[in-house]
């Protein structure tokens, strides 16, 4: 096989990705990636300010981008997203739910609205995505959902057991919607990320910190970055026998 045949594999030029939580963390990352790559990308997260930073940012490098601000939480704004998405690029062949909530409650003290607003983010808000986005799916010729979960959904999650049990329902989610959408050649995958240098995880104490980073058997966090030839793979043809998969992506968390 020549390097062009390999090339094109991996090429997502032109495809239209919309991305959650991108602008900022995994999923800032992601979308510098399939905007370098040639893809069209969408940041949808919730502060608009930032938003229009990740866009500036991709523009400058000489990508394609929009901002349409959207709270996860919010099934008026996932429709806007889907409908702004649309009207802008024509169409939609990609979906990133990467957008996270890490509220943490402990057991005993956990409430019904704390509850809600974990389950609305984690996995209320990418079902709803999908299922908003299925008609142009549908029509795409290269269609690929990747949901971003989390290695804590396989672990003791003691401290992050909402969030836990949410990302864990969202990998259900995967295996679910790969079989429900396969006859449409709609591929649908998983990312299980373990302890990445995010300010998700800068948001814990640094003892915290520390010791989620030497859990894995590499001994460190990850960098964004490294979630983009992943997301890569899992968007264009490489992975294109592949639907219902999570793949673990934590450095040796989750077998040890």
């Amino acid at each position: 096989m020549k390097a062009e045949a390999v090339d094109k594999i991996f090429d997502i030029d032109g495809r239209v990705a919309i991305v959650t939580g991108g602008s900022r963390g995994i999923g800032r990352s992601i979308a510098h990636g399939f905007a370098a790559k040639g893809a069209k990308v969408v940041i949808a997260s919730r502060k608009a300010e930032m938003c229009d930073k990740v866009v500036a940012e991709i523009k400058s490098d000489g990508g394609d981008a929009v901002a349409v601000p959207t709270q996860m939480s919010n099934l008026n704004d996932i429709a806007h997203l889907v409908r702004a998405t649309v009207e802008h690029y024509g169409g939609i062949d990609i979906v990133v739910n990467n957008a996270a909530n890490a509220l943490a409650l402990p057991f005993g003290e956990i409430t019904p609205e704390g509850w809600t607003k974990s389950f609305d983010v984690n996995l209320r808000g990418p079902v709803f995505l999908i299922q908003e986005a299925l008609p142009y799916l549908k029509e795409s010729q290269h269609a690929s959902v990747i949901n971003v979960s989390s290695a804590g959904g396989f672990l003791f999650s003691a401290f992050t057991h909402i969030y836990a049990a949410a990302k864990a329902g969202l990998q259900s989610y995967t295996r679910s919607l790969a079989a429900d959408l396969a006859p449409y050649n709609i591929r649908v995958n998983c990312i299980a990320p373990g302890t990445i240098d995010t300010d998700m995880v800068r948001s814990s104490p640094p003892e915290r910190q520390e010791s989620m980073a030497k859990a894995s058997l590499l001994g460190r966090a990850g960098h964004p970055d490294e979630l983009i030839g992943i997301a890569l793979f899992m968007a264009s043809e490489a992975s294109s026998f592949m639907t219902g998969a999570t793949i673990n992506y934590d450095g040796g968390l989750v077998p040890r």
